[in-house]
Formats: structure tokens, sequence, C-alpha cells
């Protein structure tokens, strides 16, 4: 089979792509490298382009021809929550544009299949604590908008042309399948705790007042080597008939990020006692994925503890130019 990774050079399409490259798979990369570098694709061909750009439509067409292109892992989008409301239009351009522009091309190459990276962002603020695919969907930012827009488009396509597909809606990805692959952009708990570290400035946490435990938000952590392993699933089950096409990827436990925060002290050896500042507005207390669908339908379970995920972020981030010296 031969795959196209539309973002394969970032921190979760790296992953796939590495996956798919052991398991013998054709593979052709297409990423703007904006986030990213060429280096985390290995030996496969790599096509540097904006998806969203004017003119994508065409050429992405001709690499899907090139390569003999069967299926098609999306993973391209910007994702900064607190960015899209700064620039809705940007947002929506991007990842709706540069999605369409994907479609456009596979149904002009005659390719049928594509895995979506979607979001738990879907959802909003649900109104229970673990969170089904069939909960509400009420998006509470453009960056969760784009992503609930692509499952429509998604669903229309396969009314329209017969698209088969899959959209995998991702919890708190964190961690690293192999120390060169880590989370290099701040944007997630983890690399934020590393980079105040490696700062020689203590952790923040956001709000200790909360009906939680400990008082602060709850989270599913899903090992983003896991979260790998469940596009592979999705793509093997593209061959058979599917009762749902959307699937959430977690646990189906939470850790809060008090837990989180400690544990990163007791795997580093580093003080990581936080300052405590006020609440970010937005912040649901606590947001875990029922993991049932995607354990009953592909056969997939993401069963990494919390302890091996900050473990191997650890290790990545050792393994990286900004490594901590322990005192």
């Amino acid at each position: 089979m031969s795959i196209m990774v539309v973002g394969g050079a970032g921190y979760i399409g790296a992953h796939v792509v590495r996956l798919l490259q052991q398991a013998g798979e054709d593979v052709v990369v297409v990423d703007d490298l904006s986030t990213s570098s060429a280096e985390r694709v290995g030996e496969s061909p790599l096509v540097v382009m904006d998806v969203a750009a004017d003119g994508a439509v065409g050429r992405l067409e001709d690499v899907m021809r090139e390569h003999a292109v069967d299926a098609v892992i999306h993973f391209a989008a910007r994702k900064q929550v607190g960015e899209s409301v700064a620039r809705p239009l940007w947002y929506y351009r991007q990842n709706v544009g540069g999605m369409v522009n994907v479609l456009e091309a596979m149904q002009e190459a005659g390719v049928r299949k594509m895995i979506f990276s979607s979001s738990a962002a879907v959802y909003g603020m649900p109104p229970v604590e673990v969170v089904e695919e069939d909960t509400v969907k009420n998006p509470i930012n453009p960056y969760g908008r784009t992503k609930l827009i692509g499952e429509w488009i998604l669903e229309d396509c396969e009314r329209a042309w017969g698209l088969n597909w899959v959209a995998l809606r991702y919890f708190n990805v964190a961690g690293a399948g192999w120390p060169d692959l880590g989370d290099g952009a701040v944007m997630n708990l983890i690399p934020m705790v590393l980079d105040r570290l490696s700062r020689g400035e203590a952790p923040r946490v956001f709000g200790e007042d909360y009906p939680t435990p400990d008082g602060t938000c709850i989270r599913d952590y899903v090992h983003v080597k896991d979260l790998a392993e469940a596009h592979i699933a999705a793509m093997r089950a593209l061959d058979g008939q599917l009762a749902h096409h959307v699937f959430n990827v977690g646990t189906g436990t939470g850790a809060s990020v008090t837990e989180v925060v400690r544990a990163i002290g007791e795997v580093s050896g580093l003080d990581t006692t936080p300052v405590v500042e006020p609440r970010r507005p937005g912040d649901p207390p606590q947001l875990i994925a029922s993991a049932a669908r995607i354990e009953d339908e592909l056969g997939f379970r993401s069963a990494t503890g919390l302890g091996e995920i900050v473990a191997s972020a650890w290790e990545a981030w050792q393994a990286g130019p900004r490594r901590i010296e322990r005192p």
C-alpha cells in the first residue's frame, strides 16, 4: 500500500510515518515544515508545500498519481486555541481550506480512503465527565469548529463520491515513541513544564479550586505512540465495513495537572513545586474519553500509564538541544 501522510513531519505525524515505515509500507510525506523538520521523516519522499495555498490541488494530485497513493492520513492543521480566537479567518483558511484541497485532489486522483486528525475540542465543554462519541458537539473556539467542520465535509464526500474515512478525536497526547520524535512545541502541559524548568523557573498551574480531588483539572493522557498505532488500526479497518466513522482516542482514565507535574518531578529528580495562577477561561474541570468504541470496533486499546508517558517525554527532552542539568 502507498500512503500519503499530510503533516507527516510533525509530532504525531512523524510517529505514524515511522510505524508505517517499520511495517514496510510505501510512504510519501507532505509538510510545509513550519512547525517540524525534514529529519523526522527518515528516507520517505518529502514534498514541501502548504496544502492550503493556491495551486495546492493540482500539485497534490500529481504527487498522488506519481506515488500511486491508496490512502491519505491527514494531520496538517493549525492547533493553537488562542491563536484561532485571534485569527479565525486564517484558521478556517488553513484547516478547512487545506482539507478541502486535499480532498479535491483525492477525488481527482481516485483516492478513496482518508484518516482524519480530529480533536476532543469538537465537544467544547461537554456536560459529562466521561465523553462518548455521541456526546453533544459544541466547540467553543474556531480551532474546535474547524475540526468539526472537517468531519462534516468527510460525511458529505462519502455521500457524494464514496469516500471511505475515519476521524480520530484525540484527547491529551503526550510522550515520545522514540527520543528523536519528542514534542518540540511548547503548547501542551508536559513540554510547558519542561520549558519552564529549562529556564530555571517553576512550573505554572492554572487554578487549584476546581471540583476535583486535588483541585486541579483532570485530563485523559494518551501516549503518542499508542495514538499512532490507532491510526494504523483505523487504516486497516477501512478495508472492511465500519459501523462508525468517528472514534475517541484516549485511555478512559484521567490524571490531574498536579499528578502530571509531580510525575515530572519524580522522573527528572527536579523540584517541580508549581506557581499557582488564576484559572484560564474555558477549562472544564474534567475531560476523559470513553474508549469503548475504538476498542470494540477497531481492537485498539491504549494502556500506557502516566509514568511511562512522562518518562518518555523526559528522555526525548534530554536528547534535544535544551537538555536540563540536574543540580
